[in-house]
């Protein structure tokens, strides 16, 4: 049932450290383009240790709740059930309270990436690399199960994490190919590049961005633009980045929640911008 502009609705984000989120930017920029007076949206830092107990502390005023590291696979325990979507990964970043009192979670990311991706004009890739192999690496490679034919490319810093990449792989149904990551300048040929990595870690790729770049997606937003993504866009390459992800992923975390449809994208983007500029 959509929700009525008067209602007295909470919702939040977790996770530690949590300070740098511009969840509640985009949020409450959502609630003011809807109306969604009574709604609130706040942050709190909680970590794995901290999460039970804080469940057990919401009200029925609590309508949702988004998740980043460390919580998105420690709070699957703690709900009723979880998204086909969120299985695929064994990630959460979204939490539903149901009128009934159910806990349900799904994963945004995924389908956050696809619509990032989309927004750009990239519908389909017969390849694809990916640059890390993390918790962003594996929901990288659910959004690749969606839109590329072929093989996927992981580059990665050790054999552990090239077995993860391929076991992922074999879980999501997609061709996974590992490769070191002393090679990652070939990463760049890709018809799309996906960098989930830290801040910093790909800098030293961008002095081998090639003359006419494909479609890069570096998922950092702060700061921004990366070494990498700014040489990627002088060179004439489309570039998708963090902040597309987080807007796309926050759309559909505030459709849940809300249950309003024609969630105000834009809007919400305007506002993401600004909080980014400002820092």
């Amino acid at each position: 049932m959509p929700a009525r502009a008067t209602d007295a609705r909470r919702a939040a984000v977790l996770g530690k450290p949590i300070a740098h989120s511009l969840s509640p930017v985009l949020h409450r920029a959502a609630y003011d383009e809807l109306g969604l007076t009574g709604w609130s949206y706040d942050r709190f830092e909680v970590d794995e240790a901290g999460l039970p107990g804080f469940f057990e502390k919401l009200g029925p005023e609590w309508a949702g709740l988004s998740l980043t590291m460390p919580l998105k696979r420690a709070v699957i325990p703690l709900l009723d059930e979880i998204s086909e979507t969120a299985s695929s990964v064994d990630a959460v970043n979204t939490v539903v309270f149901t009128e009934d009192g159910r806990r349900i979670g799904d994963n945004t990311d995924i389908p956050g990436m696809v619509a990032a991706l989309r927004e750009h004009g990239i519908e389909q890739v017969d390849s694809a690399a990916v640059l890390g192999a993390g918790a962003t690496a594996s929901s990288a490679l659910a959004a690749l199960a969606r839109i590329c034919t072929g093989e996927v490319v992981a580059y990665v810093r050790s054999e552990a994490r090239a077995a993860e990449m391929r076991q992922w792989g074999e879980r999501l149904d997609v061709e996974v190919r590992t490769a070191e990551w002393a090679d990652a300048e070939q990463a760049l040929l890709a018809p799309l590049v996906i960098a989930t990595t830290p801040a910093g870690t790909t800098d030293a790729l961008a002095a081998a961005v090639p003359e006419r770049p494909t479609t890069l997606f570096d998922v950092l937003y702060d700061p921004w633009p990366t070494e990498l993504a700014a040489r990627w866009s002088m060179f004439g390459g489309a570039v998708v980045g963090g902040l597309d992800l987080l807007v796309h992923q926050a759309v559909l975390q505030v459709e849940q929640m809300t249950g309003r449809a024609c969630v105000p994208l834009e809007a919400m983007r305007r506002a993401g911008e600004k909080a980014l500029a400002a820092r």
